[in-house]
């Protein structure tokens, strides 16, 4: 079942995004900002943990989770190590997936040509 929630939870997101960039004037990079800031907003009041129970990696792939990511080790942060904590649990949750994307598209741009 876990697999079924997941599937639904990713593919609605994908959805909604496809939905809004074929309906408005809105660039992916703003879509992808909207997507970050709504995750953000959800971990605020705690739902999006909720989403993650139910949904399980579904909910873990989508643009959703990076700013869930962000604010859960921001607000984890400032409770272990007070106002720099801030930054730092910013920081210690989504090292790992910058430094993925950082890596893996510096070799990518190193086998692939740019199309003109």
């Amino acid at each position: 079942m876990i697999y079924l929630n997941a599937f639904l939870f990713a593919g609605i997101i994908c959805a909604i995004g496809q939905v809004i960039l074929d309906k408005t004037k809105l660039t992916p990079g703003h879509i992808t900002v909207i997507f970050v800031v709504i995750g953000a907003f959800l971990d605020i009041f705690d739902i999006y943990d909720k989403f993650v129970l139910w949904a399980g990696g579904g909910a873990l792939v989508p643009i959703t989770s990076f700013g869930h990511m962000l604010t859960h080790g921001a607000i984890m942060g400032y409770n272990d190590q007070g106002l720099m904590g801030l930054f730092i649990g910013a920081f210690d949750l989504t090292s790992a997936g910058i430094c993925a994307t950082i890596i893996f598209s510096f070799f990518l741009s190193i086998i692939f040509e740019p199309k003109d």
